[in-house]
């Protein structure tokens, strides 16, 4: 479904737009390019952190660092 989307521009994203559209492209196609392209990188950026946050903390000197911050946050709980 296609829509119309109004903005609201200052000097900062006239200057973004007018290099966007240096290549012949359109206001319109250039924000939409643009739109795209940051919705890709904040997608990848999440399943980065999710591959990161997955990664097992293994057990450096025996400790196992989890049970250690669970301790820790059910100790400051009291």
């Amino acid at each position: 479904m296609a829509g119309t989307i109004t903005i609201r521009s200052d000097s900062e994203t006239e200057h973004a737009l007018d290099v966007l559209t240096q290549d012949g492209s359109s206001r319109s196609a250039a924000i939409r390019q643009a739109v795209l392209e940051a919705a890709l990188r904040r997608e990848r950026a999440a399943a980065m952190r999710r591959a990161v946050l997955r990664m097992p903390l293994g057990e450096p000197d025996g400790i196992d660092i989890a049970a250690e911050i669970a301790r820790n946050r059910e100790d400051d709980g009291r």
